[in-house]
């Protein structure tokens, strides 16, 4: 079924439960850009205009192009639209699973932007005539979904998975249910709360063989030298998987910056950004039909009989961090009407703090064989090297009348790396650096604004953006290339509009809305454990496509 080879390793896997994957470094160091109600407007193309304080976050110099001092405080509402829905196998129409495709939407108050910058004049006529002393905090990244879909299924199962997995393995059953084999049993906690909690269990006579409560098995001893044992599903489950995620990331800098004869403007932040990630996930199966899932139990050398009801999976995911970065920017007016600005950010070395637990329960028609199990809460920190990103733009003004923007923006994702706290630990993140080195790589980033001054106080403003993504993945050749080269819906598109006003005194205030589609995303429950005659995975696939829609209202002085 995994008909786009792009889902390899991007399957944003739902409940992998290995921490610093390459996704996550990804997540904690891409840029989208919110800032002012104006620089939201016009898309945050925002390099070579300045005057700005959502556009210092995105080019320092920014702050020398305005002769005045300001302050500015942007409340918002956030709007986030999911849909999630199951796929279907190549050639059919009908999703495997997760046939409901569900809708959602979340609304959220923020702050995206608050800022003030000082402006002194040297009252020089020429050199440095202007030195401008900032402090702004501006959004670069928000993380708001609410996802759920629903459907009946009956290939595979969460536990016939985890019952694969385990076999493979050849985990000891005894050393998964000890009371401290979370903490010391070297199995994954998702197969020791998978055992704990009844979802899997070995065969009597082969211990090495597991089979989950969905599932059952044919056994084919004729040849005790060649012993075949075939699992399968018992019959249709009603699966359901639920996300919710939250959290946001902002750069708080302190600028500084020069106007220099009114020609060339320079400017630097120190930048440190701070963000918070919260992921919660649920995933349940209950029986259609509890009679095709019959598991029989030995109590006191006797065997009983109980039918499966129906399974929960809770993973609950936390990651706060802080780094600092260097940025540097420059504006020139080479002549009348034209503006050309560029700025290059350092590496942002971050440090992460994450946090994580899971549980599990299942429940049969005879109560006494219910079982559950919560792990501890699991705690880890690490550092996250972001890597350089540069951008570039060029803007003309039309006197009093109105501007167009234009700016591209690129960072090279392959030099994202994962470092430990202990120097003296080597080693501890080799693959996943090897993975971000092979299957990541450069993004480009395009944004382009207008505004038009009817009347001096009034101004009507828009923006497009378009990201594209840094993943790789194998094509059908076996050749890694860029996801967008071999699979639709991989970019992020941005559109907004907005309107301002400035009144003849000191006071502003300006309004935006912007609308972010972002790259589609394929959701993968469990693991592939079971395949069709064609060779098809039977692991149902999730479609999740997710918008956001922005709100914001900023108001200012200026003095």
């Amino acid at each position: 079924m995994k008909k786009t080879a792009l889902i390899l390793l991007l399957s944003a896997a739902a409940f992998s439960m290995e921490a610093q994957t390459i996704y996550d470094a990804l997540r904690f160091s891409e840029n989208h850009y919110e800032g002012t109600a104006r620089s939201l407007a016009m898309g945050n193309a925002f390099t070579a205009l300045g005057g700005d304080l959502g556009g210092i976050t995105i080019n320092p110099a920014g702050s020398a192009v305005a002769k005045y001092s300001q302050i500015t405080v942007s409340p918002g509402v956030n709007v986030s639209v999911n849909t999630a829905g199951g796929t279907a196998l190549p050639g059919e129409t009908t999703p495997l699973g997760f046939g409901n495709s569900i809708k959602n939407s979340w609304s959220r108050f923020n702050v995206p932007n608050f800022g003030v910058s000082m402006n002194f004049d040297t009252h020089r006529t020429s050199g440095i005539k202007n030195v401008s002393l900032g402090f702004v905090v501006n959004t670069t990244n928000r993380f708001q979904e609410s996802l759920m879909t629903s459907g009946e299924h009956n290939w595979t199962s969460f536990m016939g998975a985890e019952a694969a997995y385990a076999s493979n393995a050849g985990y000891d059953y005894n050393s998964l249910l000890a009371s401290d084999a979370y903490n010391y049993y070297s199995a994954p906690w998702k197969t020791i709360m998978a055992a704990q909690s009844g979802m899997i269990t070995p065969l009597t006579d082969y211990p090495s063989v597991y089979v989950g409560a969905t599932e059952k098995y044919d056994i084919n001893d004729s040849d005790p030298d060649n012993v075949t044992i075939h699992t399968y599903t018992g019959g249709p489950l009603d699966q359901s998987y639920q996300r919710l995620t939250s959290g946001f990331k902002y750069d708080y800098v302190i600028n500084l910056g020069f106007n220099i004869s009114d020609f060339v403007y320079v400017g630097a932040n120190l930048g440190i950004t701070s963000f918070n990630y919260n992921s919660d996930i649920r995933y349940m199966e209950k029986a259609v039909n509890p009679a095709d899932f019959e598991n029989i139990f030995t109590v006191d050398e006797q065997d009983v009989t109980t039918y499966f009801n129906d399974m929960m999976y809770d993973y609950r995911y936390s990651a706060t961090g802080a780094g600092v970065y260097g940025k540097f920017g420059i504006i020139v007016t080479p002549i009348k009407g034209l503006r050309l600005g560029a700025a290059v950010q350092t590496p942002t070395s971050t440090t992460i703090s994450e946090s994580w637990s899971e549980s599990g329960s299942t429940t049969f028609d005879n109560p006494e064989f219910n079982a559950s199990s919560e792990s501890p809460v699991g705690e880890y920190q690490y550092k996250l090297i972001s890597p350089f990103r540069a951008n570039f733009g060029a803007a003309w003004t039309f006197g009093t009348f109105g501007l167009i923007s234009l700016d591209y923006e690129i960072c090279d994702y392959s030099a994202m790396k994962f470092k430990e706290m202990n120097a003296m630990q080597t080693g501890e993140f080799e693959y996943q650096n090897a993975d971000i080195k092979d299957f990541m790589g450069t993004s480009h980033m395009l944004r382009a604004g207008i505004e038009l001054k009817p009347v001096p106080q009034f101004a009507i403003r828009a923006g497009y953006g378009l990201t594209t993504s840094p993943e790789k993945a194998l094509n059908e050749y076996g050749n890694l290339v860029y996801v967008s080269n071999i699979a639709e819906n991989t970019m992020t598109h941005k559109g907004s509009f907005g309107l301002g006003y400035s009144s003849n005194g000191s006071f502003f205030a300006d309004a935006a809305c912007s609308y972010t589609k972002y790259a589609d995303e394929y959701i993968y429950p469990y693991d592939d454990y079971a395949f069709d005659d064609n060779g098809y995975s039977l692991t149902p696939e999730i479609l999740h496509k997710r918008s956001l829609w922005n709100i914001m209202l900023t108001i200012g002085f200026r003095f």
